[in-house]
């Protein structure tokens, strides 16, 4: 019989949990759990799920999934507004969004071990700055809507009245896409700001606008010069966005040329799946002078101690867990995963290939409008690039509308008196004949309209002239052989679960199976628009609604949204529908928001994000909340207090036994309890989060329920609530009626194709599955915190000196005794195979370390054997034995280079330096570069790929 998957996803077996309980000194797993938490909150019931009676075999969930997939019709969908069918390389598919040594790693926070998903990722920026026309752009956002409502903030802190008074109006050209607009809104609400819709070339710029964004071409596929609102807006002192189409770009003179300060827009049709509305990933471009205003993630060049070309992340002091409410925005990730694969897109074409594909879009849309426009039919708009839009009504629409349903076609339908046909580089000759067919129009002038060599249907004076990705990346991958060299070589020079385990404290990197992952590229998931009438996307509605009843199960709440495609978007929607169900009872001046120091680091900016003030909340030395504190702030803001924060188990690594004390403070002062669900992998089938008295939580679904990092992204944040917050839920972005406090995502379900992998990750589990691996996580952190003990203090516990799922190591101490500092660690760390702990976070100067369920005791012994051996390395410095200046630590890592060099200046052996481990001699992963100079990068800012000479 073959083993149930619970037992293929979590890494110890019975006699190894056997083993470490009793290096623990408790009797067995359950007696450990007993001990960690509480009694007061341990749920009183085992876990439940409505929808998995019994745990599915992995083949089962497989054919469960294919099931469910064969409910979605797969239409041909023409409905356009930003989202696109695309052909994915084939080389790209299997080698990048199918491969764990892509889609495994984390954020590149340790750069010398990320250098090729760092290069991939300055190809992506490069990409975008040389489409643009801008000089600056980021490793990528969640959506073109947020990456919109992310622009609304920058003009925001930038304009300024003569008068001194703030400004207040952001002006949304009427042109741009709906769901857009509808996310702008839902963020100006919170700030304070009023978005008016207009038709811009009649609006009268004043100092009231904070800014102004237009869409490029229009939603309704117009291709406008905006070179006259601009120069308007400009002298008024208003800042422009545009929102582009990437592959229009190829054509048409880019935003920065046109006079924009930002732009913004997806990468989606550059080889991502529709995947009913996402992953994808969004674009932010802009002037240089806005660059430390530009949220997310931004990849820049420097160099290693070498003095070699290194990557990095650059300018951090925008994070959020340093700037906390005084950061300009909640992003804490990028879409890395995508961003990646649509770099490698045009790596693939190159600038000859994408303009190739451009131009074949806008010849089919050009004859398709030639040949409406010869049968008398009425457009909108006199240019266009990949958009018609026709003008019917009454019957005739009807009719239209009814054939395309026969022909099993999608059309943009959500206008009264338009339809509009979006073409993409996948639309072939004979799906033109049949929407000629639909439409009514003669198939002789489609057939006999000659293909132009330049974009016939385009106001010249937007004709493109000047050149774009003139690099070389872009120019000499373009056969498969050197294209599919050039990723493995990227990809060798990443660690990634593939390699080792990956211990960081708060972000829960474990087991992404397979099986979970296999129906994320199925077409039935993977090509349907999100936009798509609901009645054909019935498997994935029963997804959907299987997967909201598990997670209420497991939290213990009546309702969830899974709209949320971030743990970031999570918080913000959480505290959008606190927001709203205060408002509604007329106390919408409860705007403070207490947050202890033991939060989790993105959410003051969420609070102030949604028009909180944040107000900090004091830990004792144990790392728990002070409540002593806590009733002083509530004291001094009496009446205002709106919501508290709350990380459970806290980021300190506790579960803090005063909780339900905290949650009824709150909730007696007329307040509402949020909960941050980074640690959520410490709680399912043990806890509920409603039994500790919270009203509303987020759900990293890329932490606990299995749906990977990415190397940073994709992610999603789905919220669950009590039954009084449900109304509150964020809403369909294309109904302004459906939420009062609006959508917080472009796409409905937010990134949809990886839902299938949490679903799959609970079904196969069962209940009694993931109850054990919330348990073995306790025990696995718990034996590294036994074992590391003796050599790096553990600096908070709770009673009886255990932890919870992570636990934080002190290495303050190894500065006064050897000159070490906690950097030097994690950097040794990689000598011997491993990807650093969260470092110098919560606490500065410590390892936050988490391992999660899925590691073996084999692979812990290991991860342990490395840090006391590094112990041993301080101690024989403190004692002379090493160099101060001149050891391993201070040396490390160690690349191949180094080790093969010629000269070797060091007091210590090579080998002692690249190997220090038995498994370091047995399978090396080398860093690629040696220790990166952030500072340098810093001071010398260059975040594209140099250009080609010549």
């Amino acid at each position: 019989m073959t083993r149930p998957f619970s037992e293929r996803h979590i890494g110890p077996t019975s006699s190894e949990i056997a083993t470490m309980t009793e290096r623990l000194g408790v009797d067995s797993l359950d007696a450990l759990i007993d001990s960690v938490i509480p009694a007061s909150i341990r749920a009183k019931d085992p876990l439940a799920l409505p929808s998995v009676s019994e745990p599915l075999s992995e083949d089962g969930a497989i054919r469960r999934l294919a099931e469910l997939a064969a409910r979605n019709e797969l239409f041909k969908s023409y409905i356009g507004m930003g989202y696109y069918g695309t052909i994915t390389p084939p080389v790209i598919a299997r080698n990048i969004l199918e491969n764990p040594g892509w889609y495994t790693q984390y954020t590149p926070y340790q750069p010398e071990i990320s250098q090729g998903r760092l290069e991939a990722l300055l190809n992506f920026q490069t990409m975008i700055t040389s489409l643009t026309g801008l000089p600056i752009a980021n490793a990528s956002l969640l959506d073109e809507g947020t990456a919109a409502a992310e622009a609304m903030s920058i003009c925001r802190a930038v304009a300024k009245r003569s008068d001194g008074a703030d400004p207040a109006r952001f002006i949304v050209s009427e042109g741009c896409h709906p769901q857009t607009i509808a996310v702008v809104t839902t963020r100006a609400k919170a700030l304070g700001i009023e978005v008016e819709v207009v038709d811009c070339e009649r609006h009268q710029f004043s100092s009231d606008d904070v800014g102004l964004l237009l869409q490029y071409p229009t939603t309704w596929g117009s291709v406008e010069d905006y070179r006259g609102v601009i120069e308007r807006a400009k002298a008024a002192g208003v800042l422009v966005v545009m929102a582009a189409d990437l592959l229009a770009l190829t054509l048409l003179t880019p935003p920065g040329e046109l006079g924009a300060d930002i732009a913004v827009g997806s990468a989606q049709r550059f080889g991502v799946p529709l995947g009913y509305g996402g992953p994808h990933a969004a674009f932010f471009a802009c002037k240089d002078e806005l660059k430390r205003l530009m949220p997310g993630r931004l990849v820049g060049v420097t160099r290693d101690a070498a003095g070699r070309p290194a990557l990095r992340l650059s300018l951090q002091t925008r994070e959020q867990h340093i700037r906390r409410e005084k950061a300009t925005s909640n992003i804490c990730t990028a879409q890395v995963l995508l961003a990646i694969m649509s770099g490698m897109y045009a790596v693939y074409h190159g600038a000859e290939g994408l303009r190739t594909i451009a131009l074949s879009v806008h010849n089919r849309a050009r004859r398709f409008a030639a040949a409406c426009r010869d049968a008398g039919l009425s457009l909108v708009g006199e240019s266009l690039f990949d958009t018609v839009t026709i003008v019917v009504s009454g019957r005739q629409r009807d009719g239209i509308v009814a054939r395309a349903e026969a022909a099993r076609v999608n059309l943009r339908v959500d206008h009264p008196e338009r339809l509009a046909v979006s073409f993409d580089e996948t639309v072939t000759e004979d799906e033109l004949a049949t929407l000629a067919a639909i439409f009514g129009v003669p198939r002789f002038d489609l057939v006999h309209t000659p293909a132009p060599e330049i974009a016939g249907d385009l106001p010249s004076s937007l004709h493109r002239h000047s050149q774009f990705l003139g690099y070389s990346v872009f120019e000499q991958y373009h056969t498969e052989t050197e294209f599919l060299r050039y990723i493995k070589r990227l990809e060798a020079r990443d660690m990634s679960l593939a390699n080792s385990m990956i211990p960081l404290g708060s972000c829960t990197m474990k087991l992404n199976a397979t099986t979970e992952m296999i129906p994320v590229t199925w077409p039935a998931f993977s090509e349907i628009h999100p936009f798509a009438p609901r009645s054909q996307v019935r498997g994935y509605e029963v997804l959907f609604s299987e997967l909201e009843s598990s997670l209420a199960a497991i939290t213990g709440f009546s309702a969830v949204s899974l709209q949320p495609n971030a743990g970031s978007q999570g918080e913000y929607a959480g505290l959008l529908a606190i927001r709203g169900y205060l408002e509604s009872r007329g106390e919408g001046h409860r705007t403070i928001c207490l947050i202890p120091r033991s939060a989790h680091g993105t959410n003051p900016a969420s609070a102030v994000m949604v028009g909180f003030t944040v107000v900090p909340v004091e830990c004792d030395e144990a790392g728990n909340i002070a409540i002593d504190d806590l009733r002083r702030k509530i004291s001094d803001h009496r009446g205002k207090v709106g919501a508290i924060m709350i990380t459970y188990p806290s980021t300190h690594g506790v579960f803090e036994r005063g909780v339900q004390e905290v949650t009824e403070l709150i909730h007696e002062e007329g307040g509402q309890v949020y909960m941050d669900g980074a640690n959520l992998n410490a709680l399912v089938g043990v806890c509920r989060p409603v039994d500790l008295g919270m009203d509303v939580c987020h759900i990293n679904l890329h932490k606990t329920f299995c749906i990977p990092h990415g190397g940073g992204g994709p992610g999603m944040g789905p919220i669950a609530v009590r039954p009084h917050l449900a109304p509150f839920l964020p809403g369909d972005p294309l109904n302004a009626t459906a939420s009062p406090v609006g959508p917080v995502s472009a796409a409905p379900f937010g990134s949809a194709s990886i839902l299938p992998i949490s679903w799959a990750y609970i079904a196969m589990m069962g209940a009694e599955g993931l109850t054990h691996a919330t348990k073995v996580a306790i025990l696995n952190a718990n034996y590294i915190a036994h074992r590391l003990r003796s050599a790096f203090p553990v600096v908070f516990s709770g009673e009886g000196g255990f932890v919870a799922h992570e636990c934080i190591i002190d290495l303050r101490p190894l500065k006064d005794l050897a000159g070490i500092e906690v950097d030097d660690v994690a950097k040794r760390l990689m000598d011997y195979g491993f990807h650093a702990p969260t470092v110098s976070w919560p606490v500065p100067g410590t390892m936050m370390i988490e391992p999660t369920e899925s590691e073996s005791l084999v692979e812990l012994d290991r991860f342990c054997d490395a840090m006391l051996s590094i112990a041993e390395e301080v101690s024989q410095i403190a004692a002379g034995h090493l160099d101060r200046a001149n050891n391993p630590l201070k040396n490390a890592p160690h690349t191949a280079l180094d080790i093969a060099s010629s000269e070797w200046n060091r007091p210590y052996p090579r080998e002692q330096g690249a190997f220090p481990s038995a498994r370091s001699r047995e399978s090396k992963f080398w860093p690629a570069v040696g220790r990166v100079d952030a500072a340098y990068g810093d001071r010398n800012l260059i975040c594209s790929c140099p250009p080609m000479e010549g």
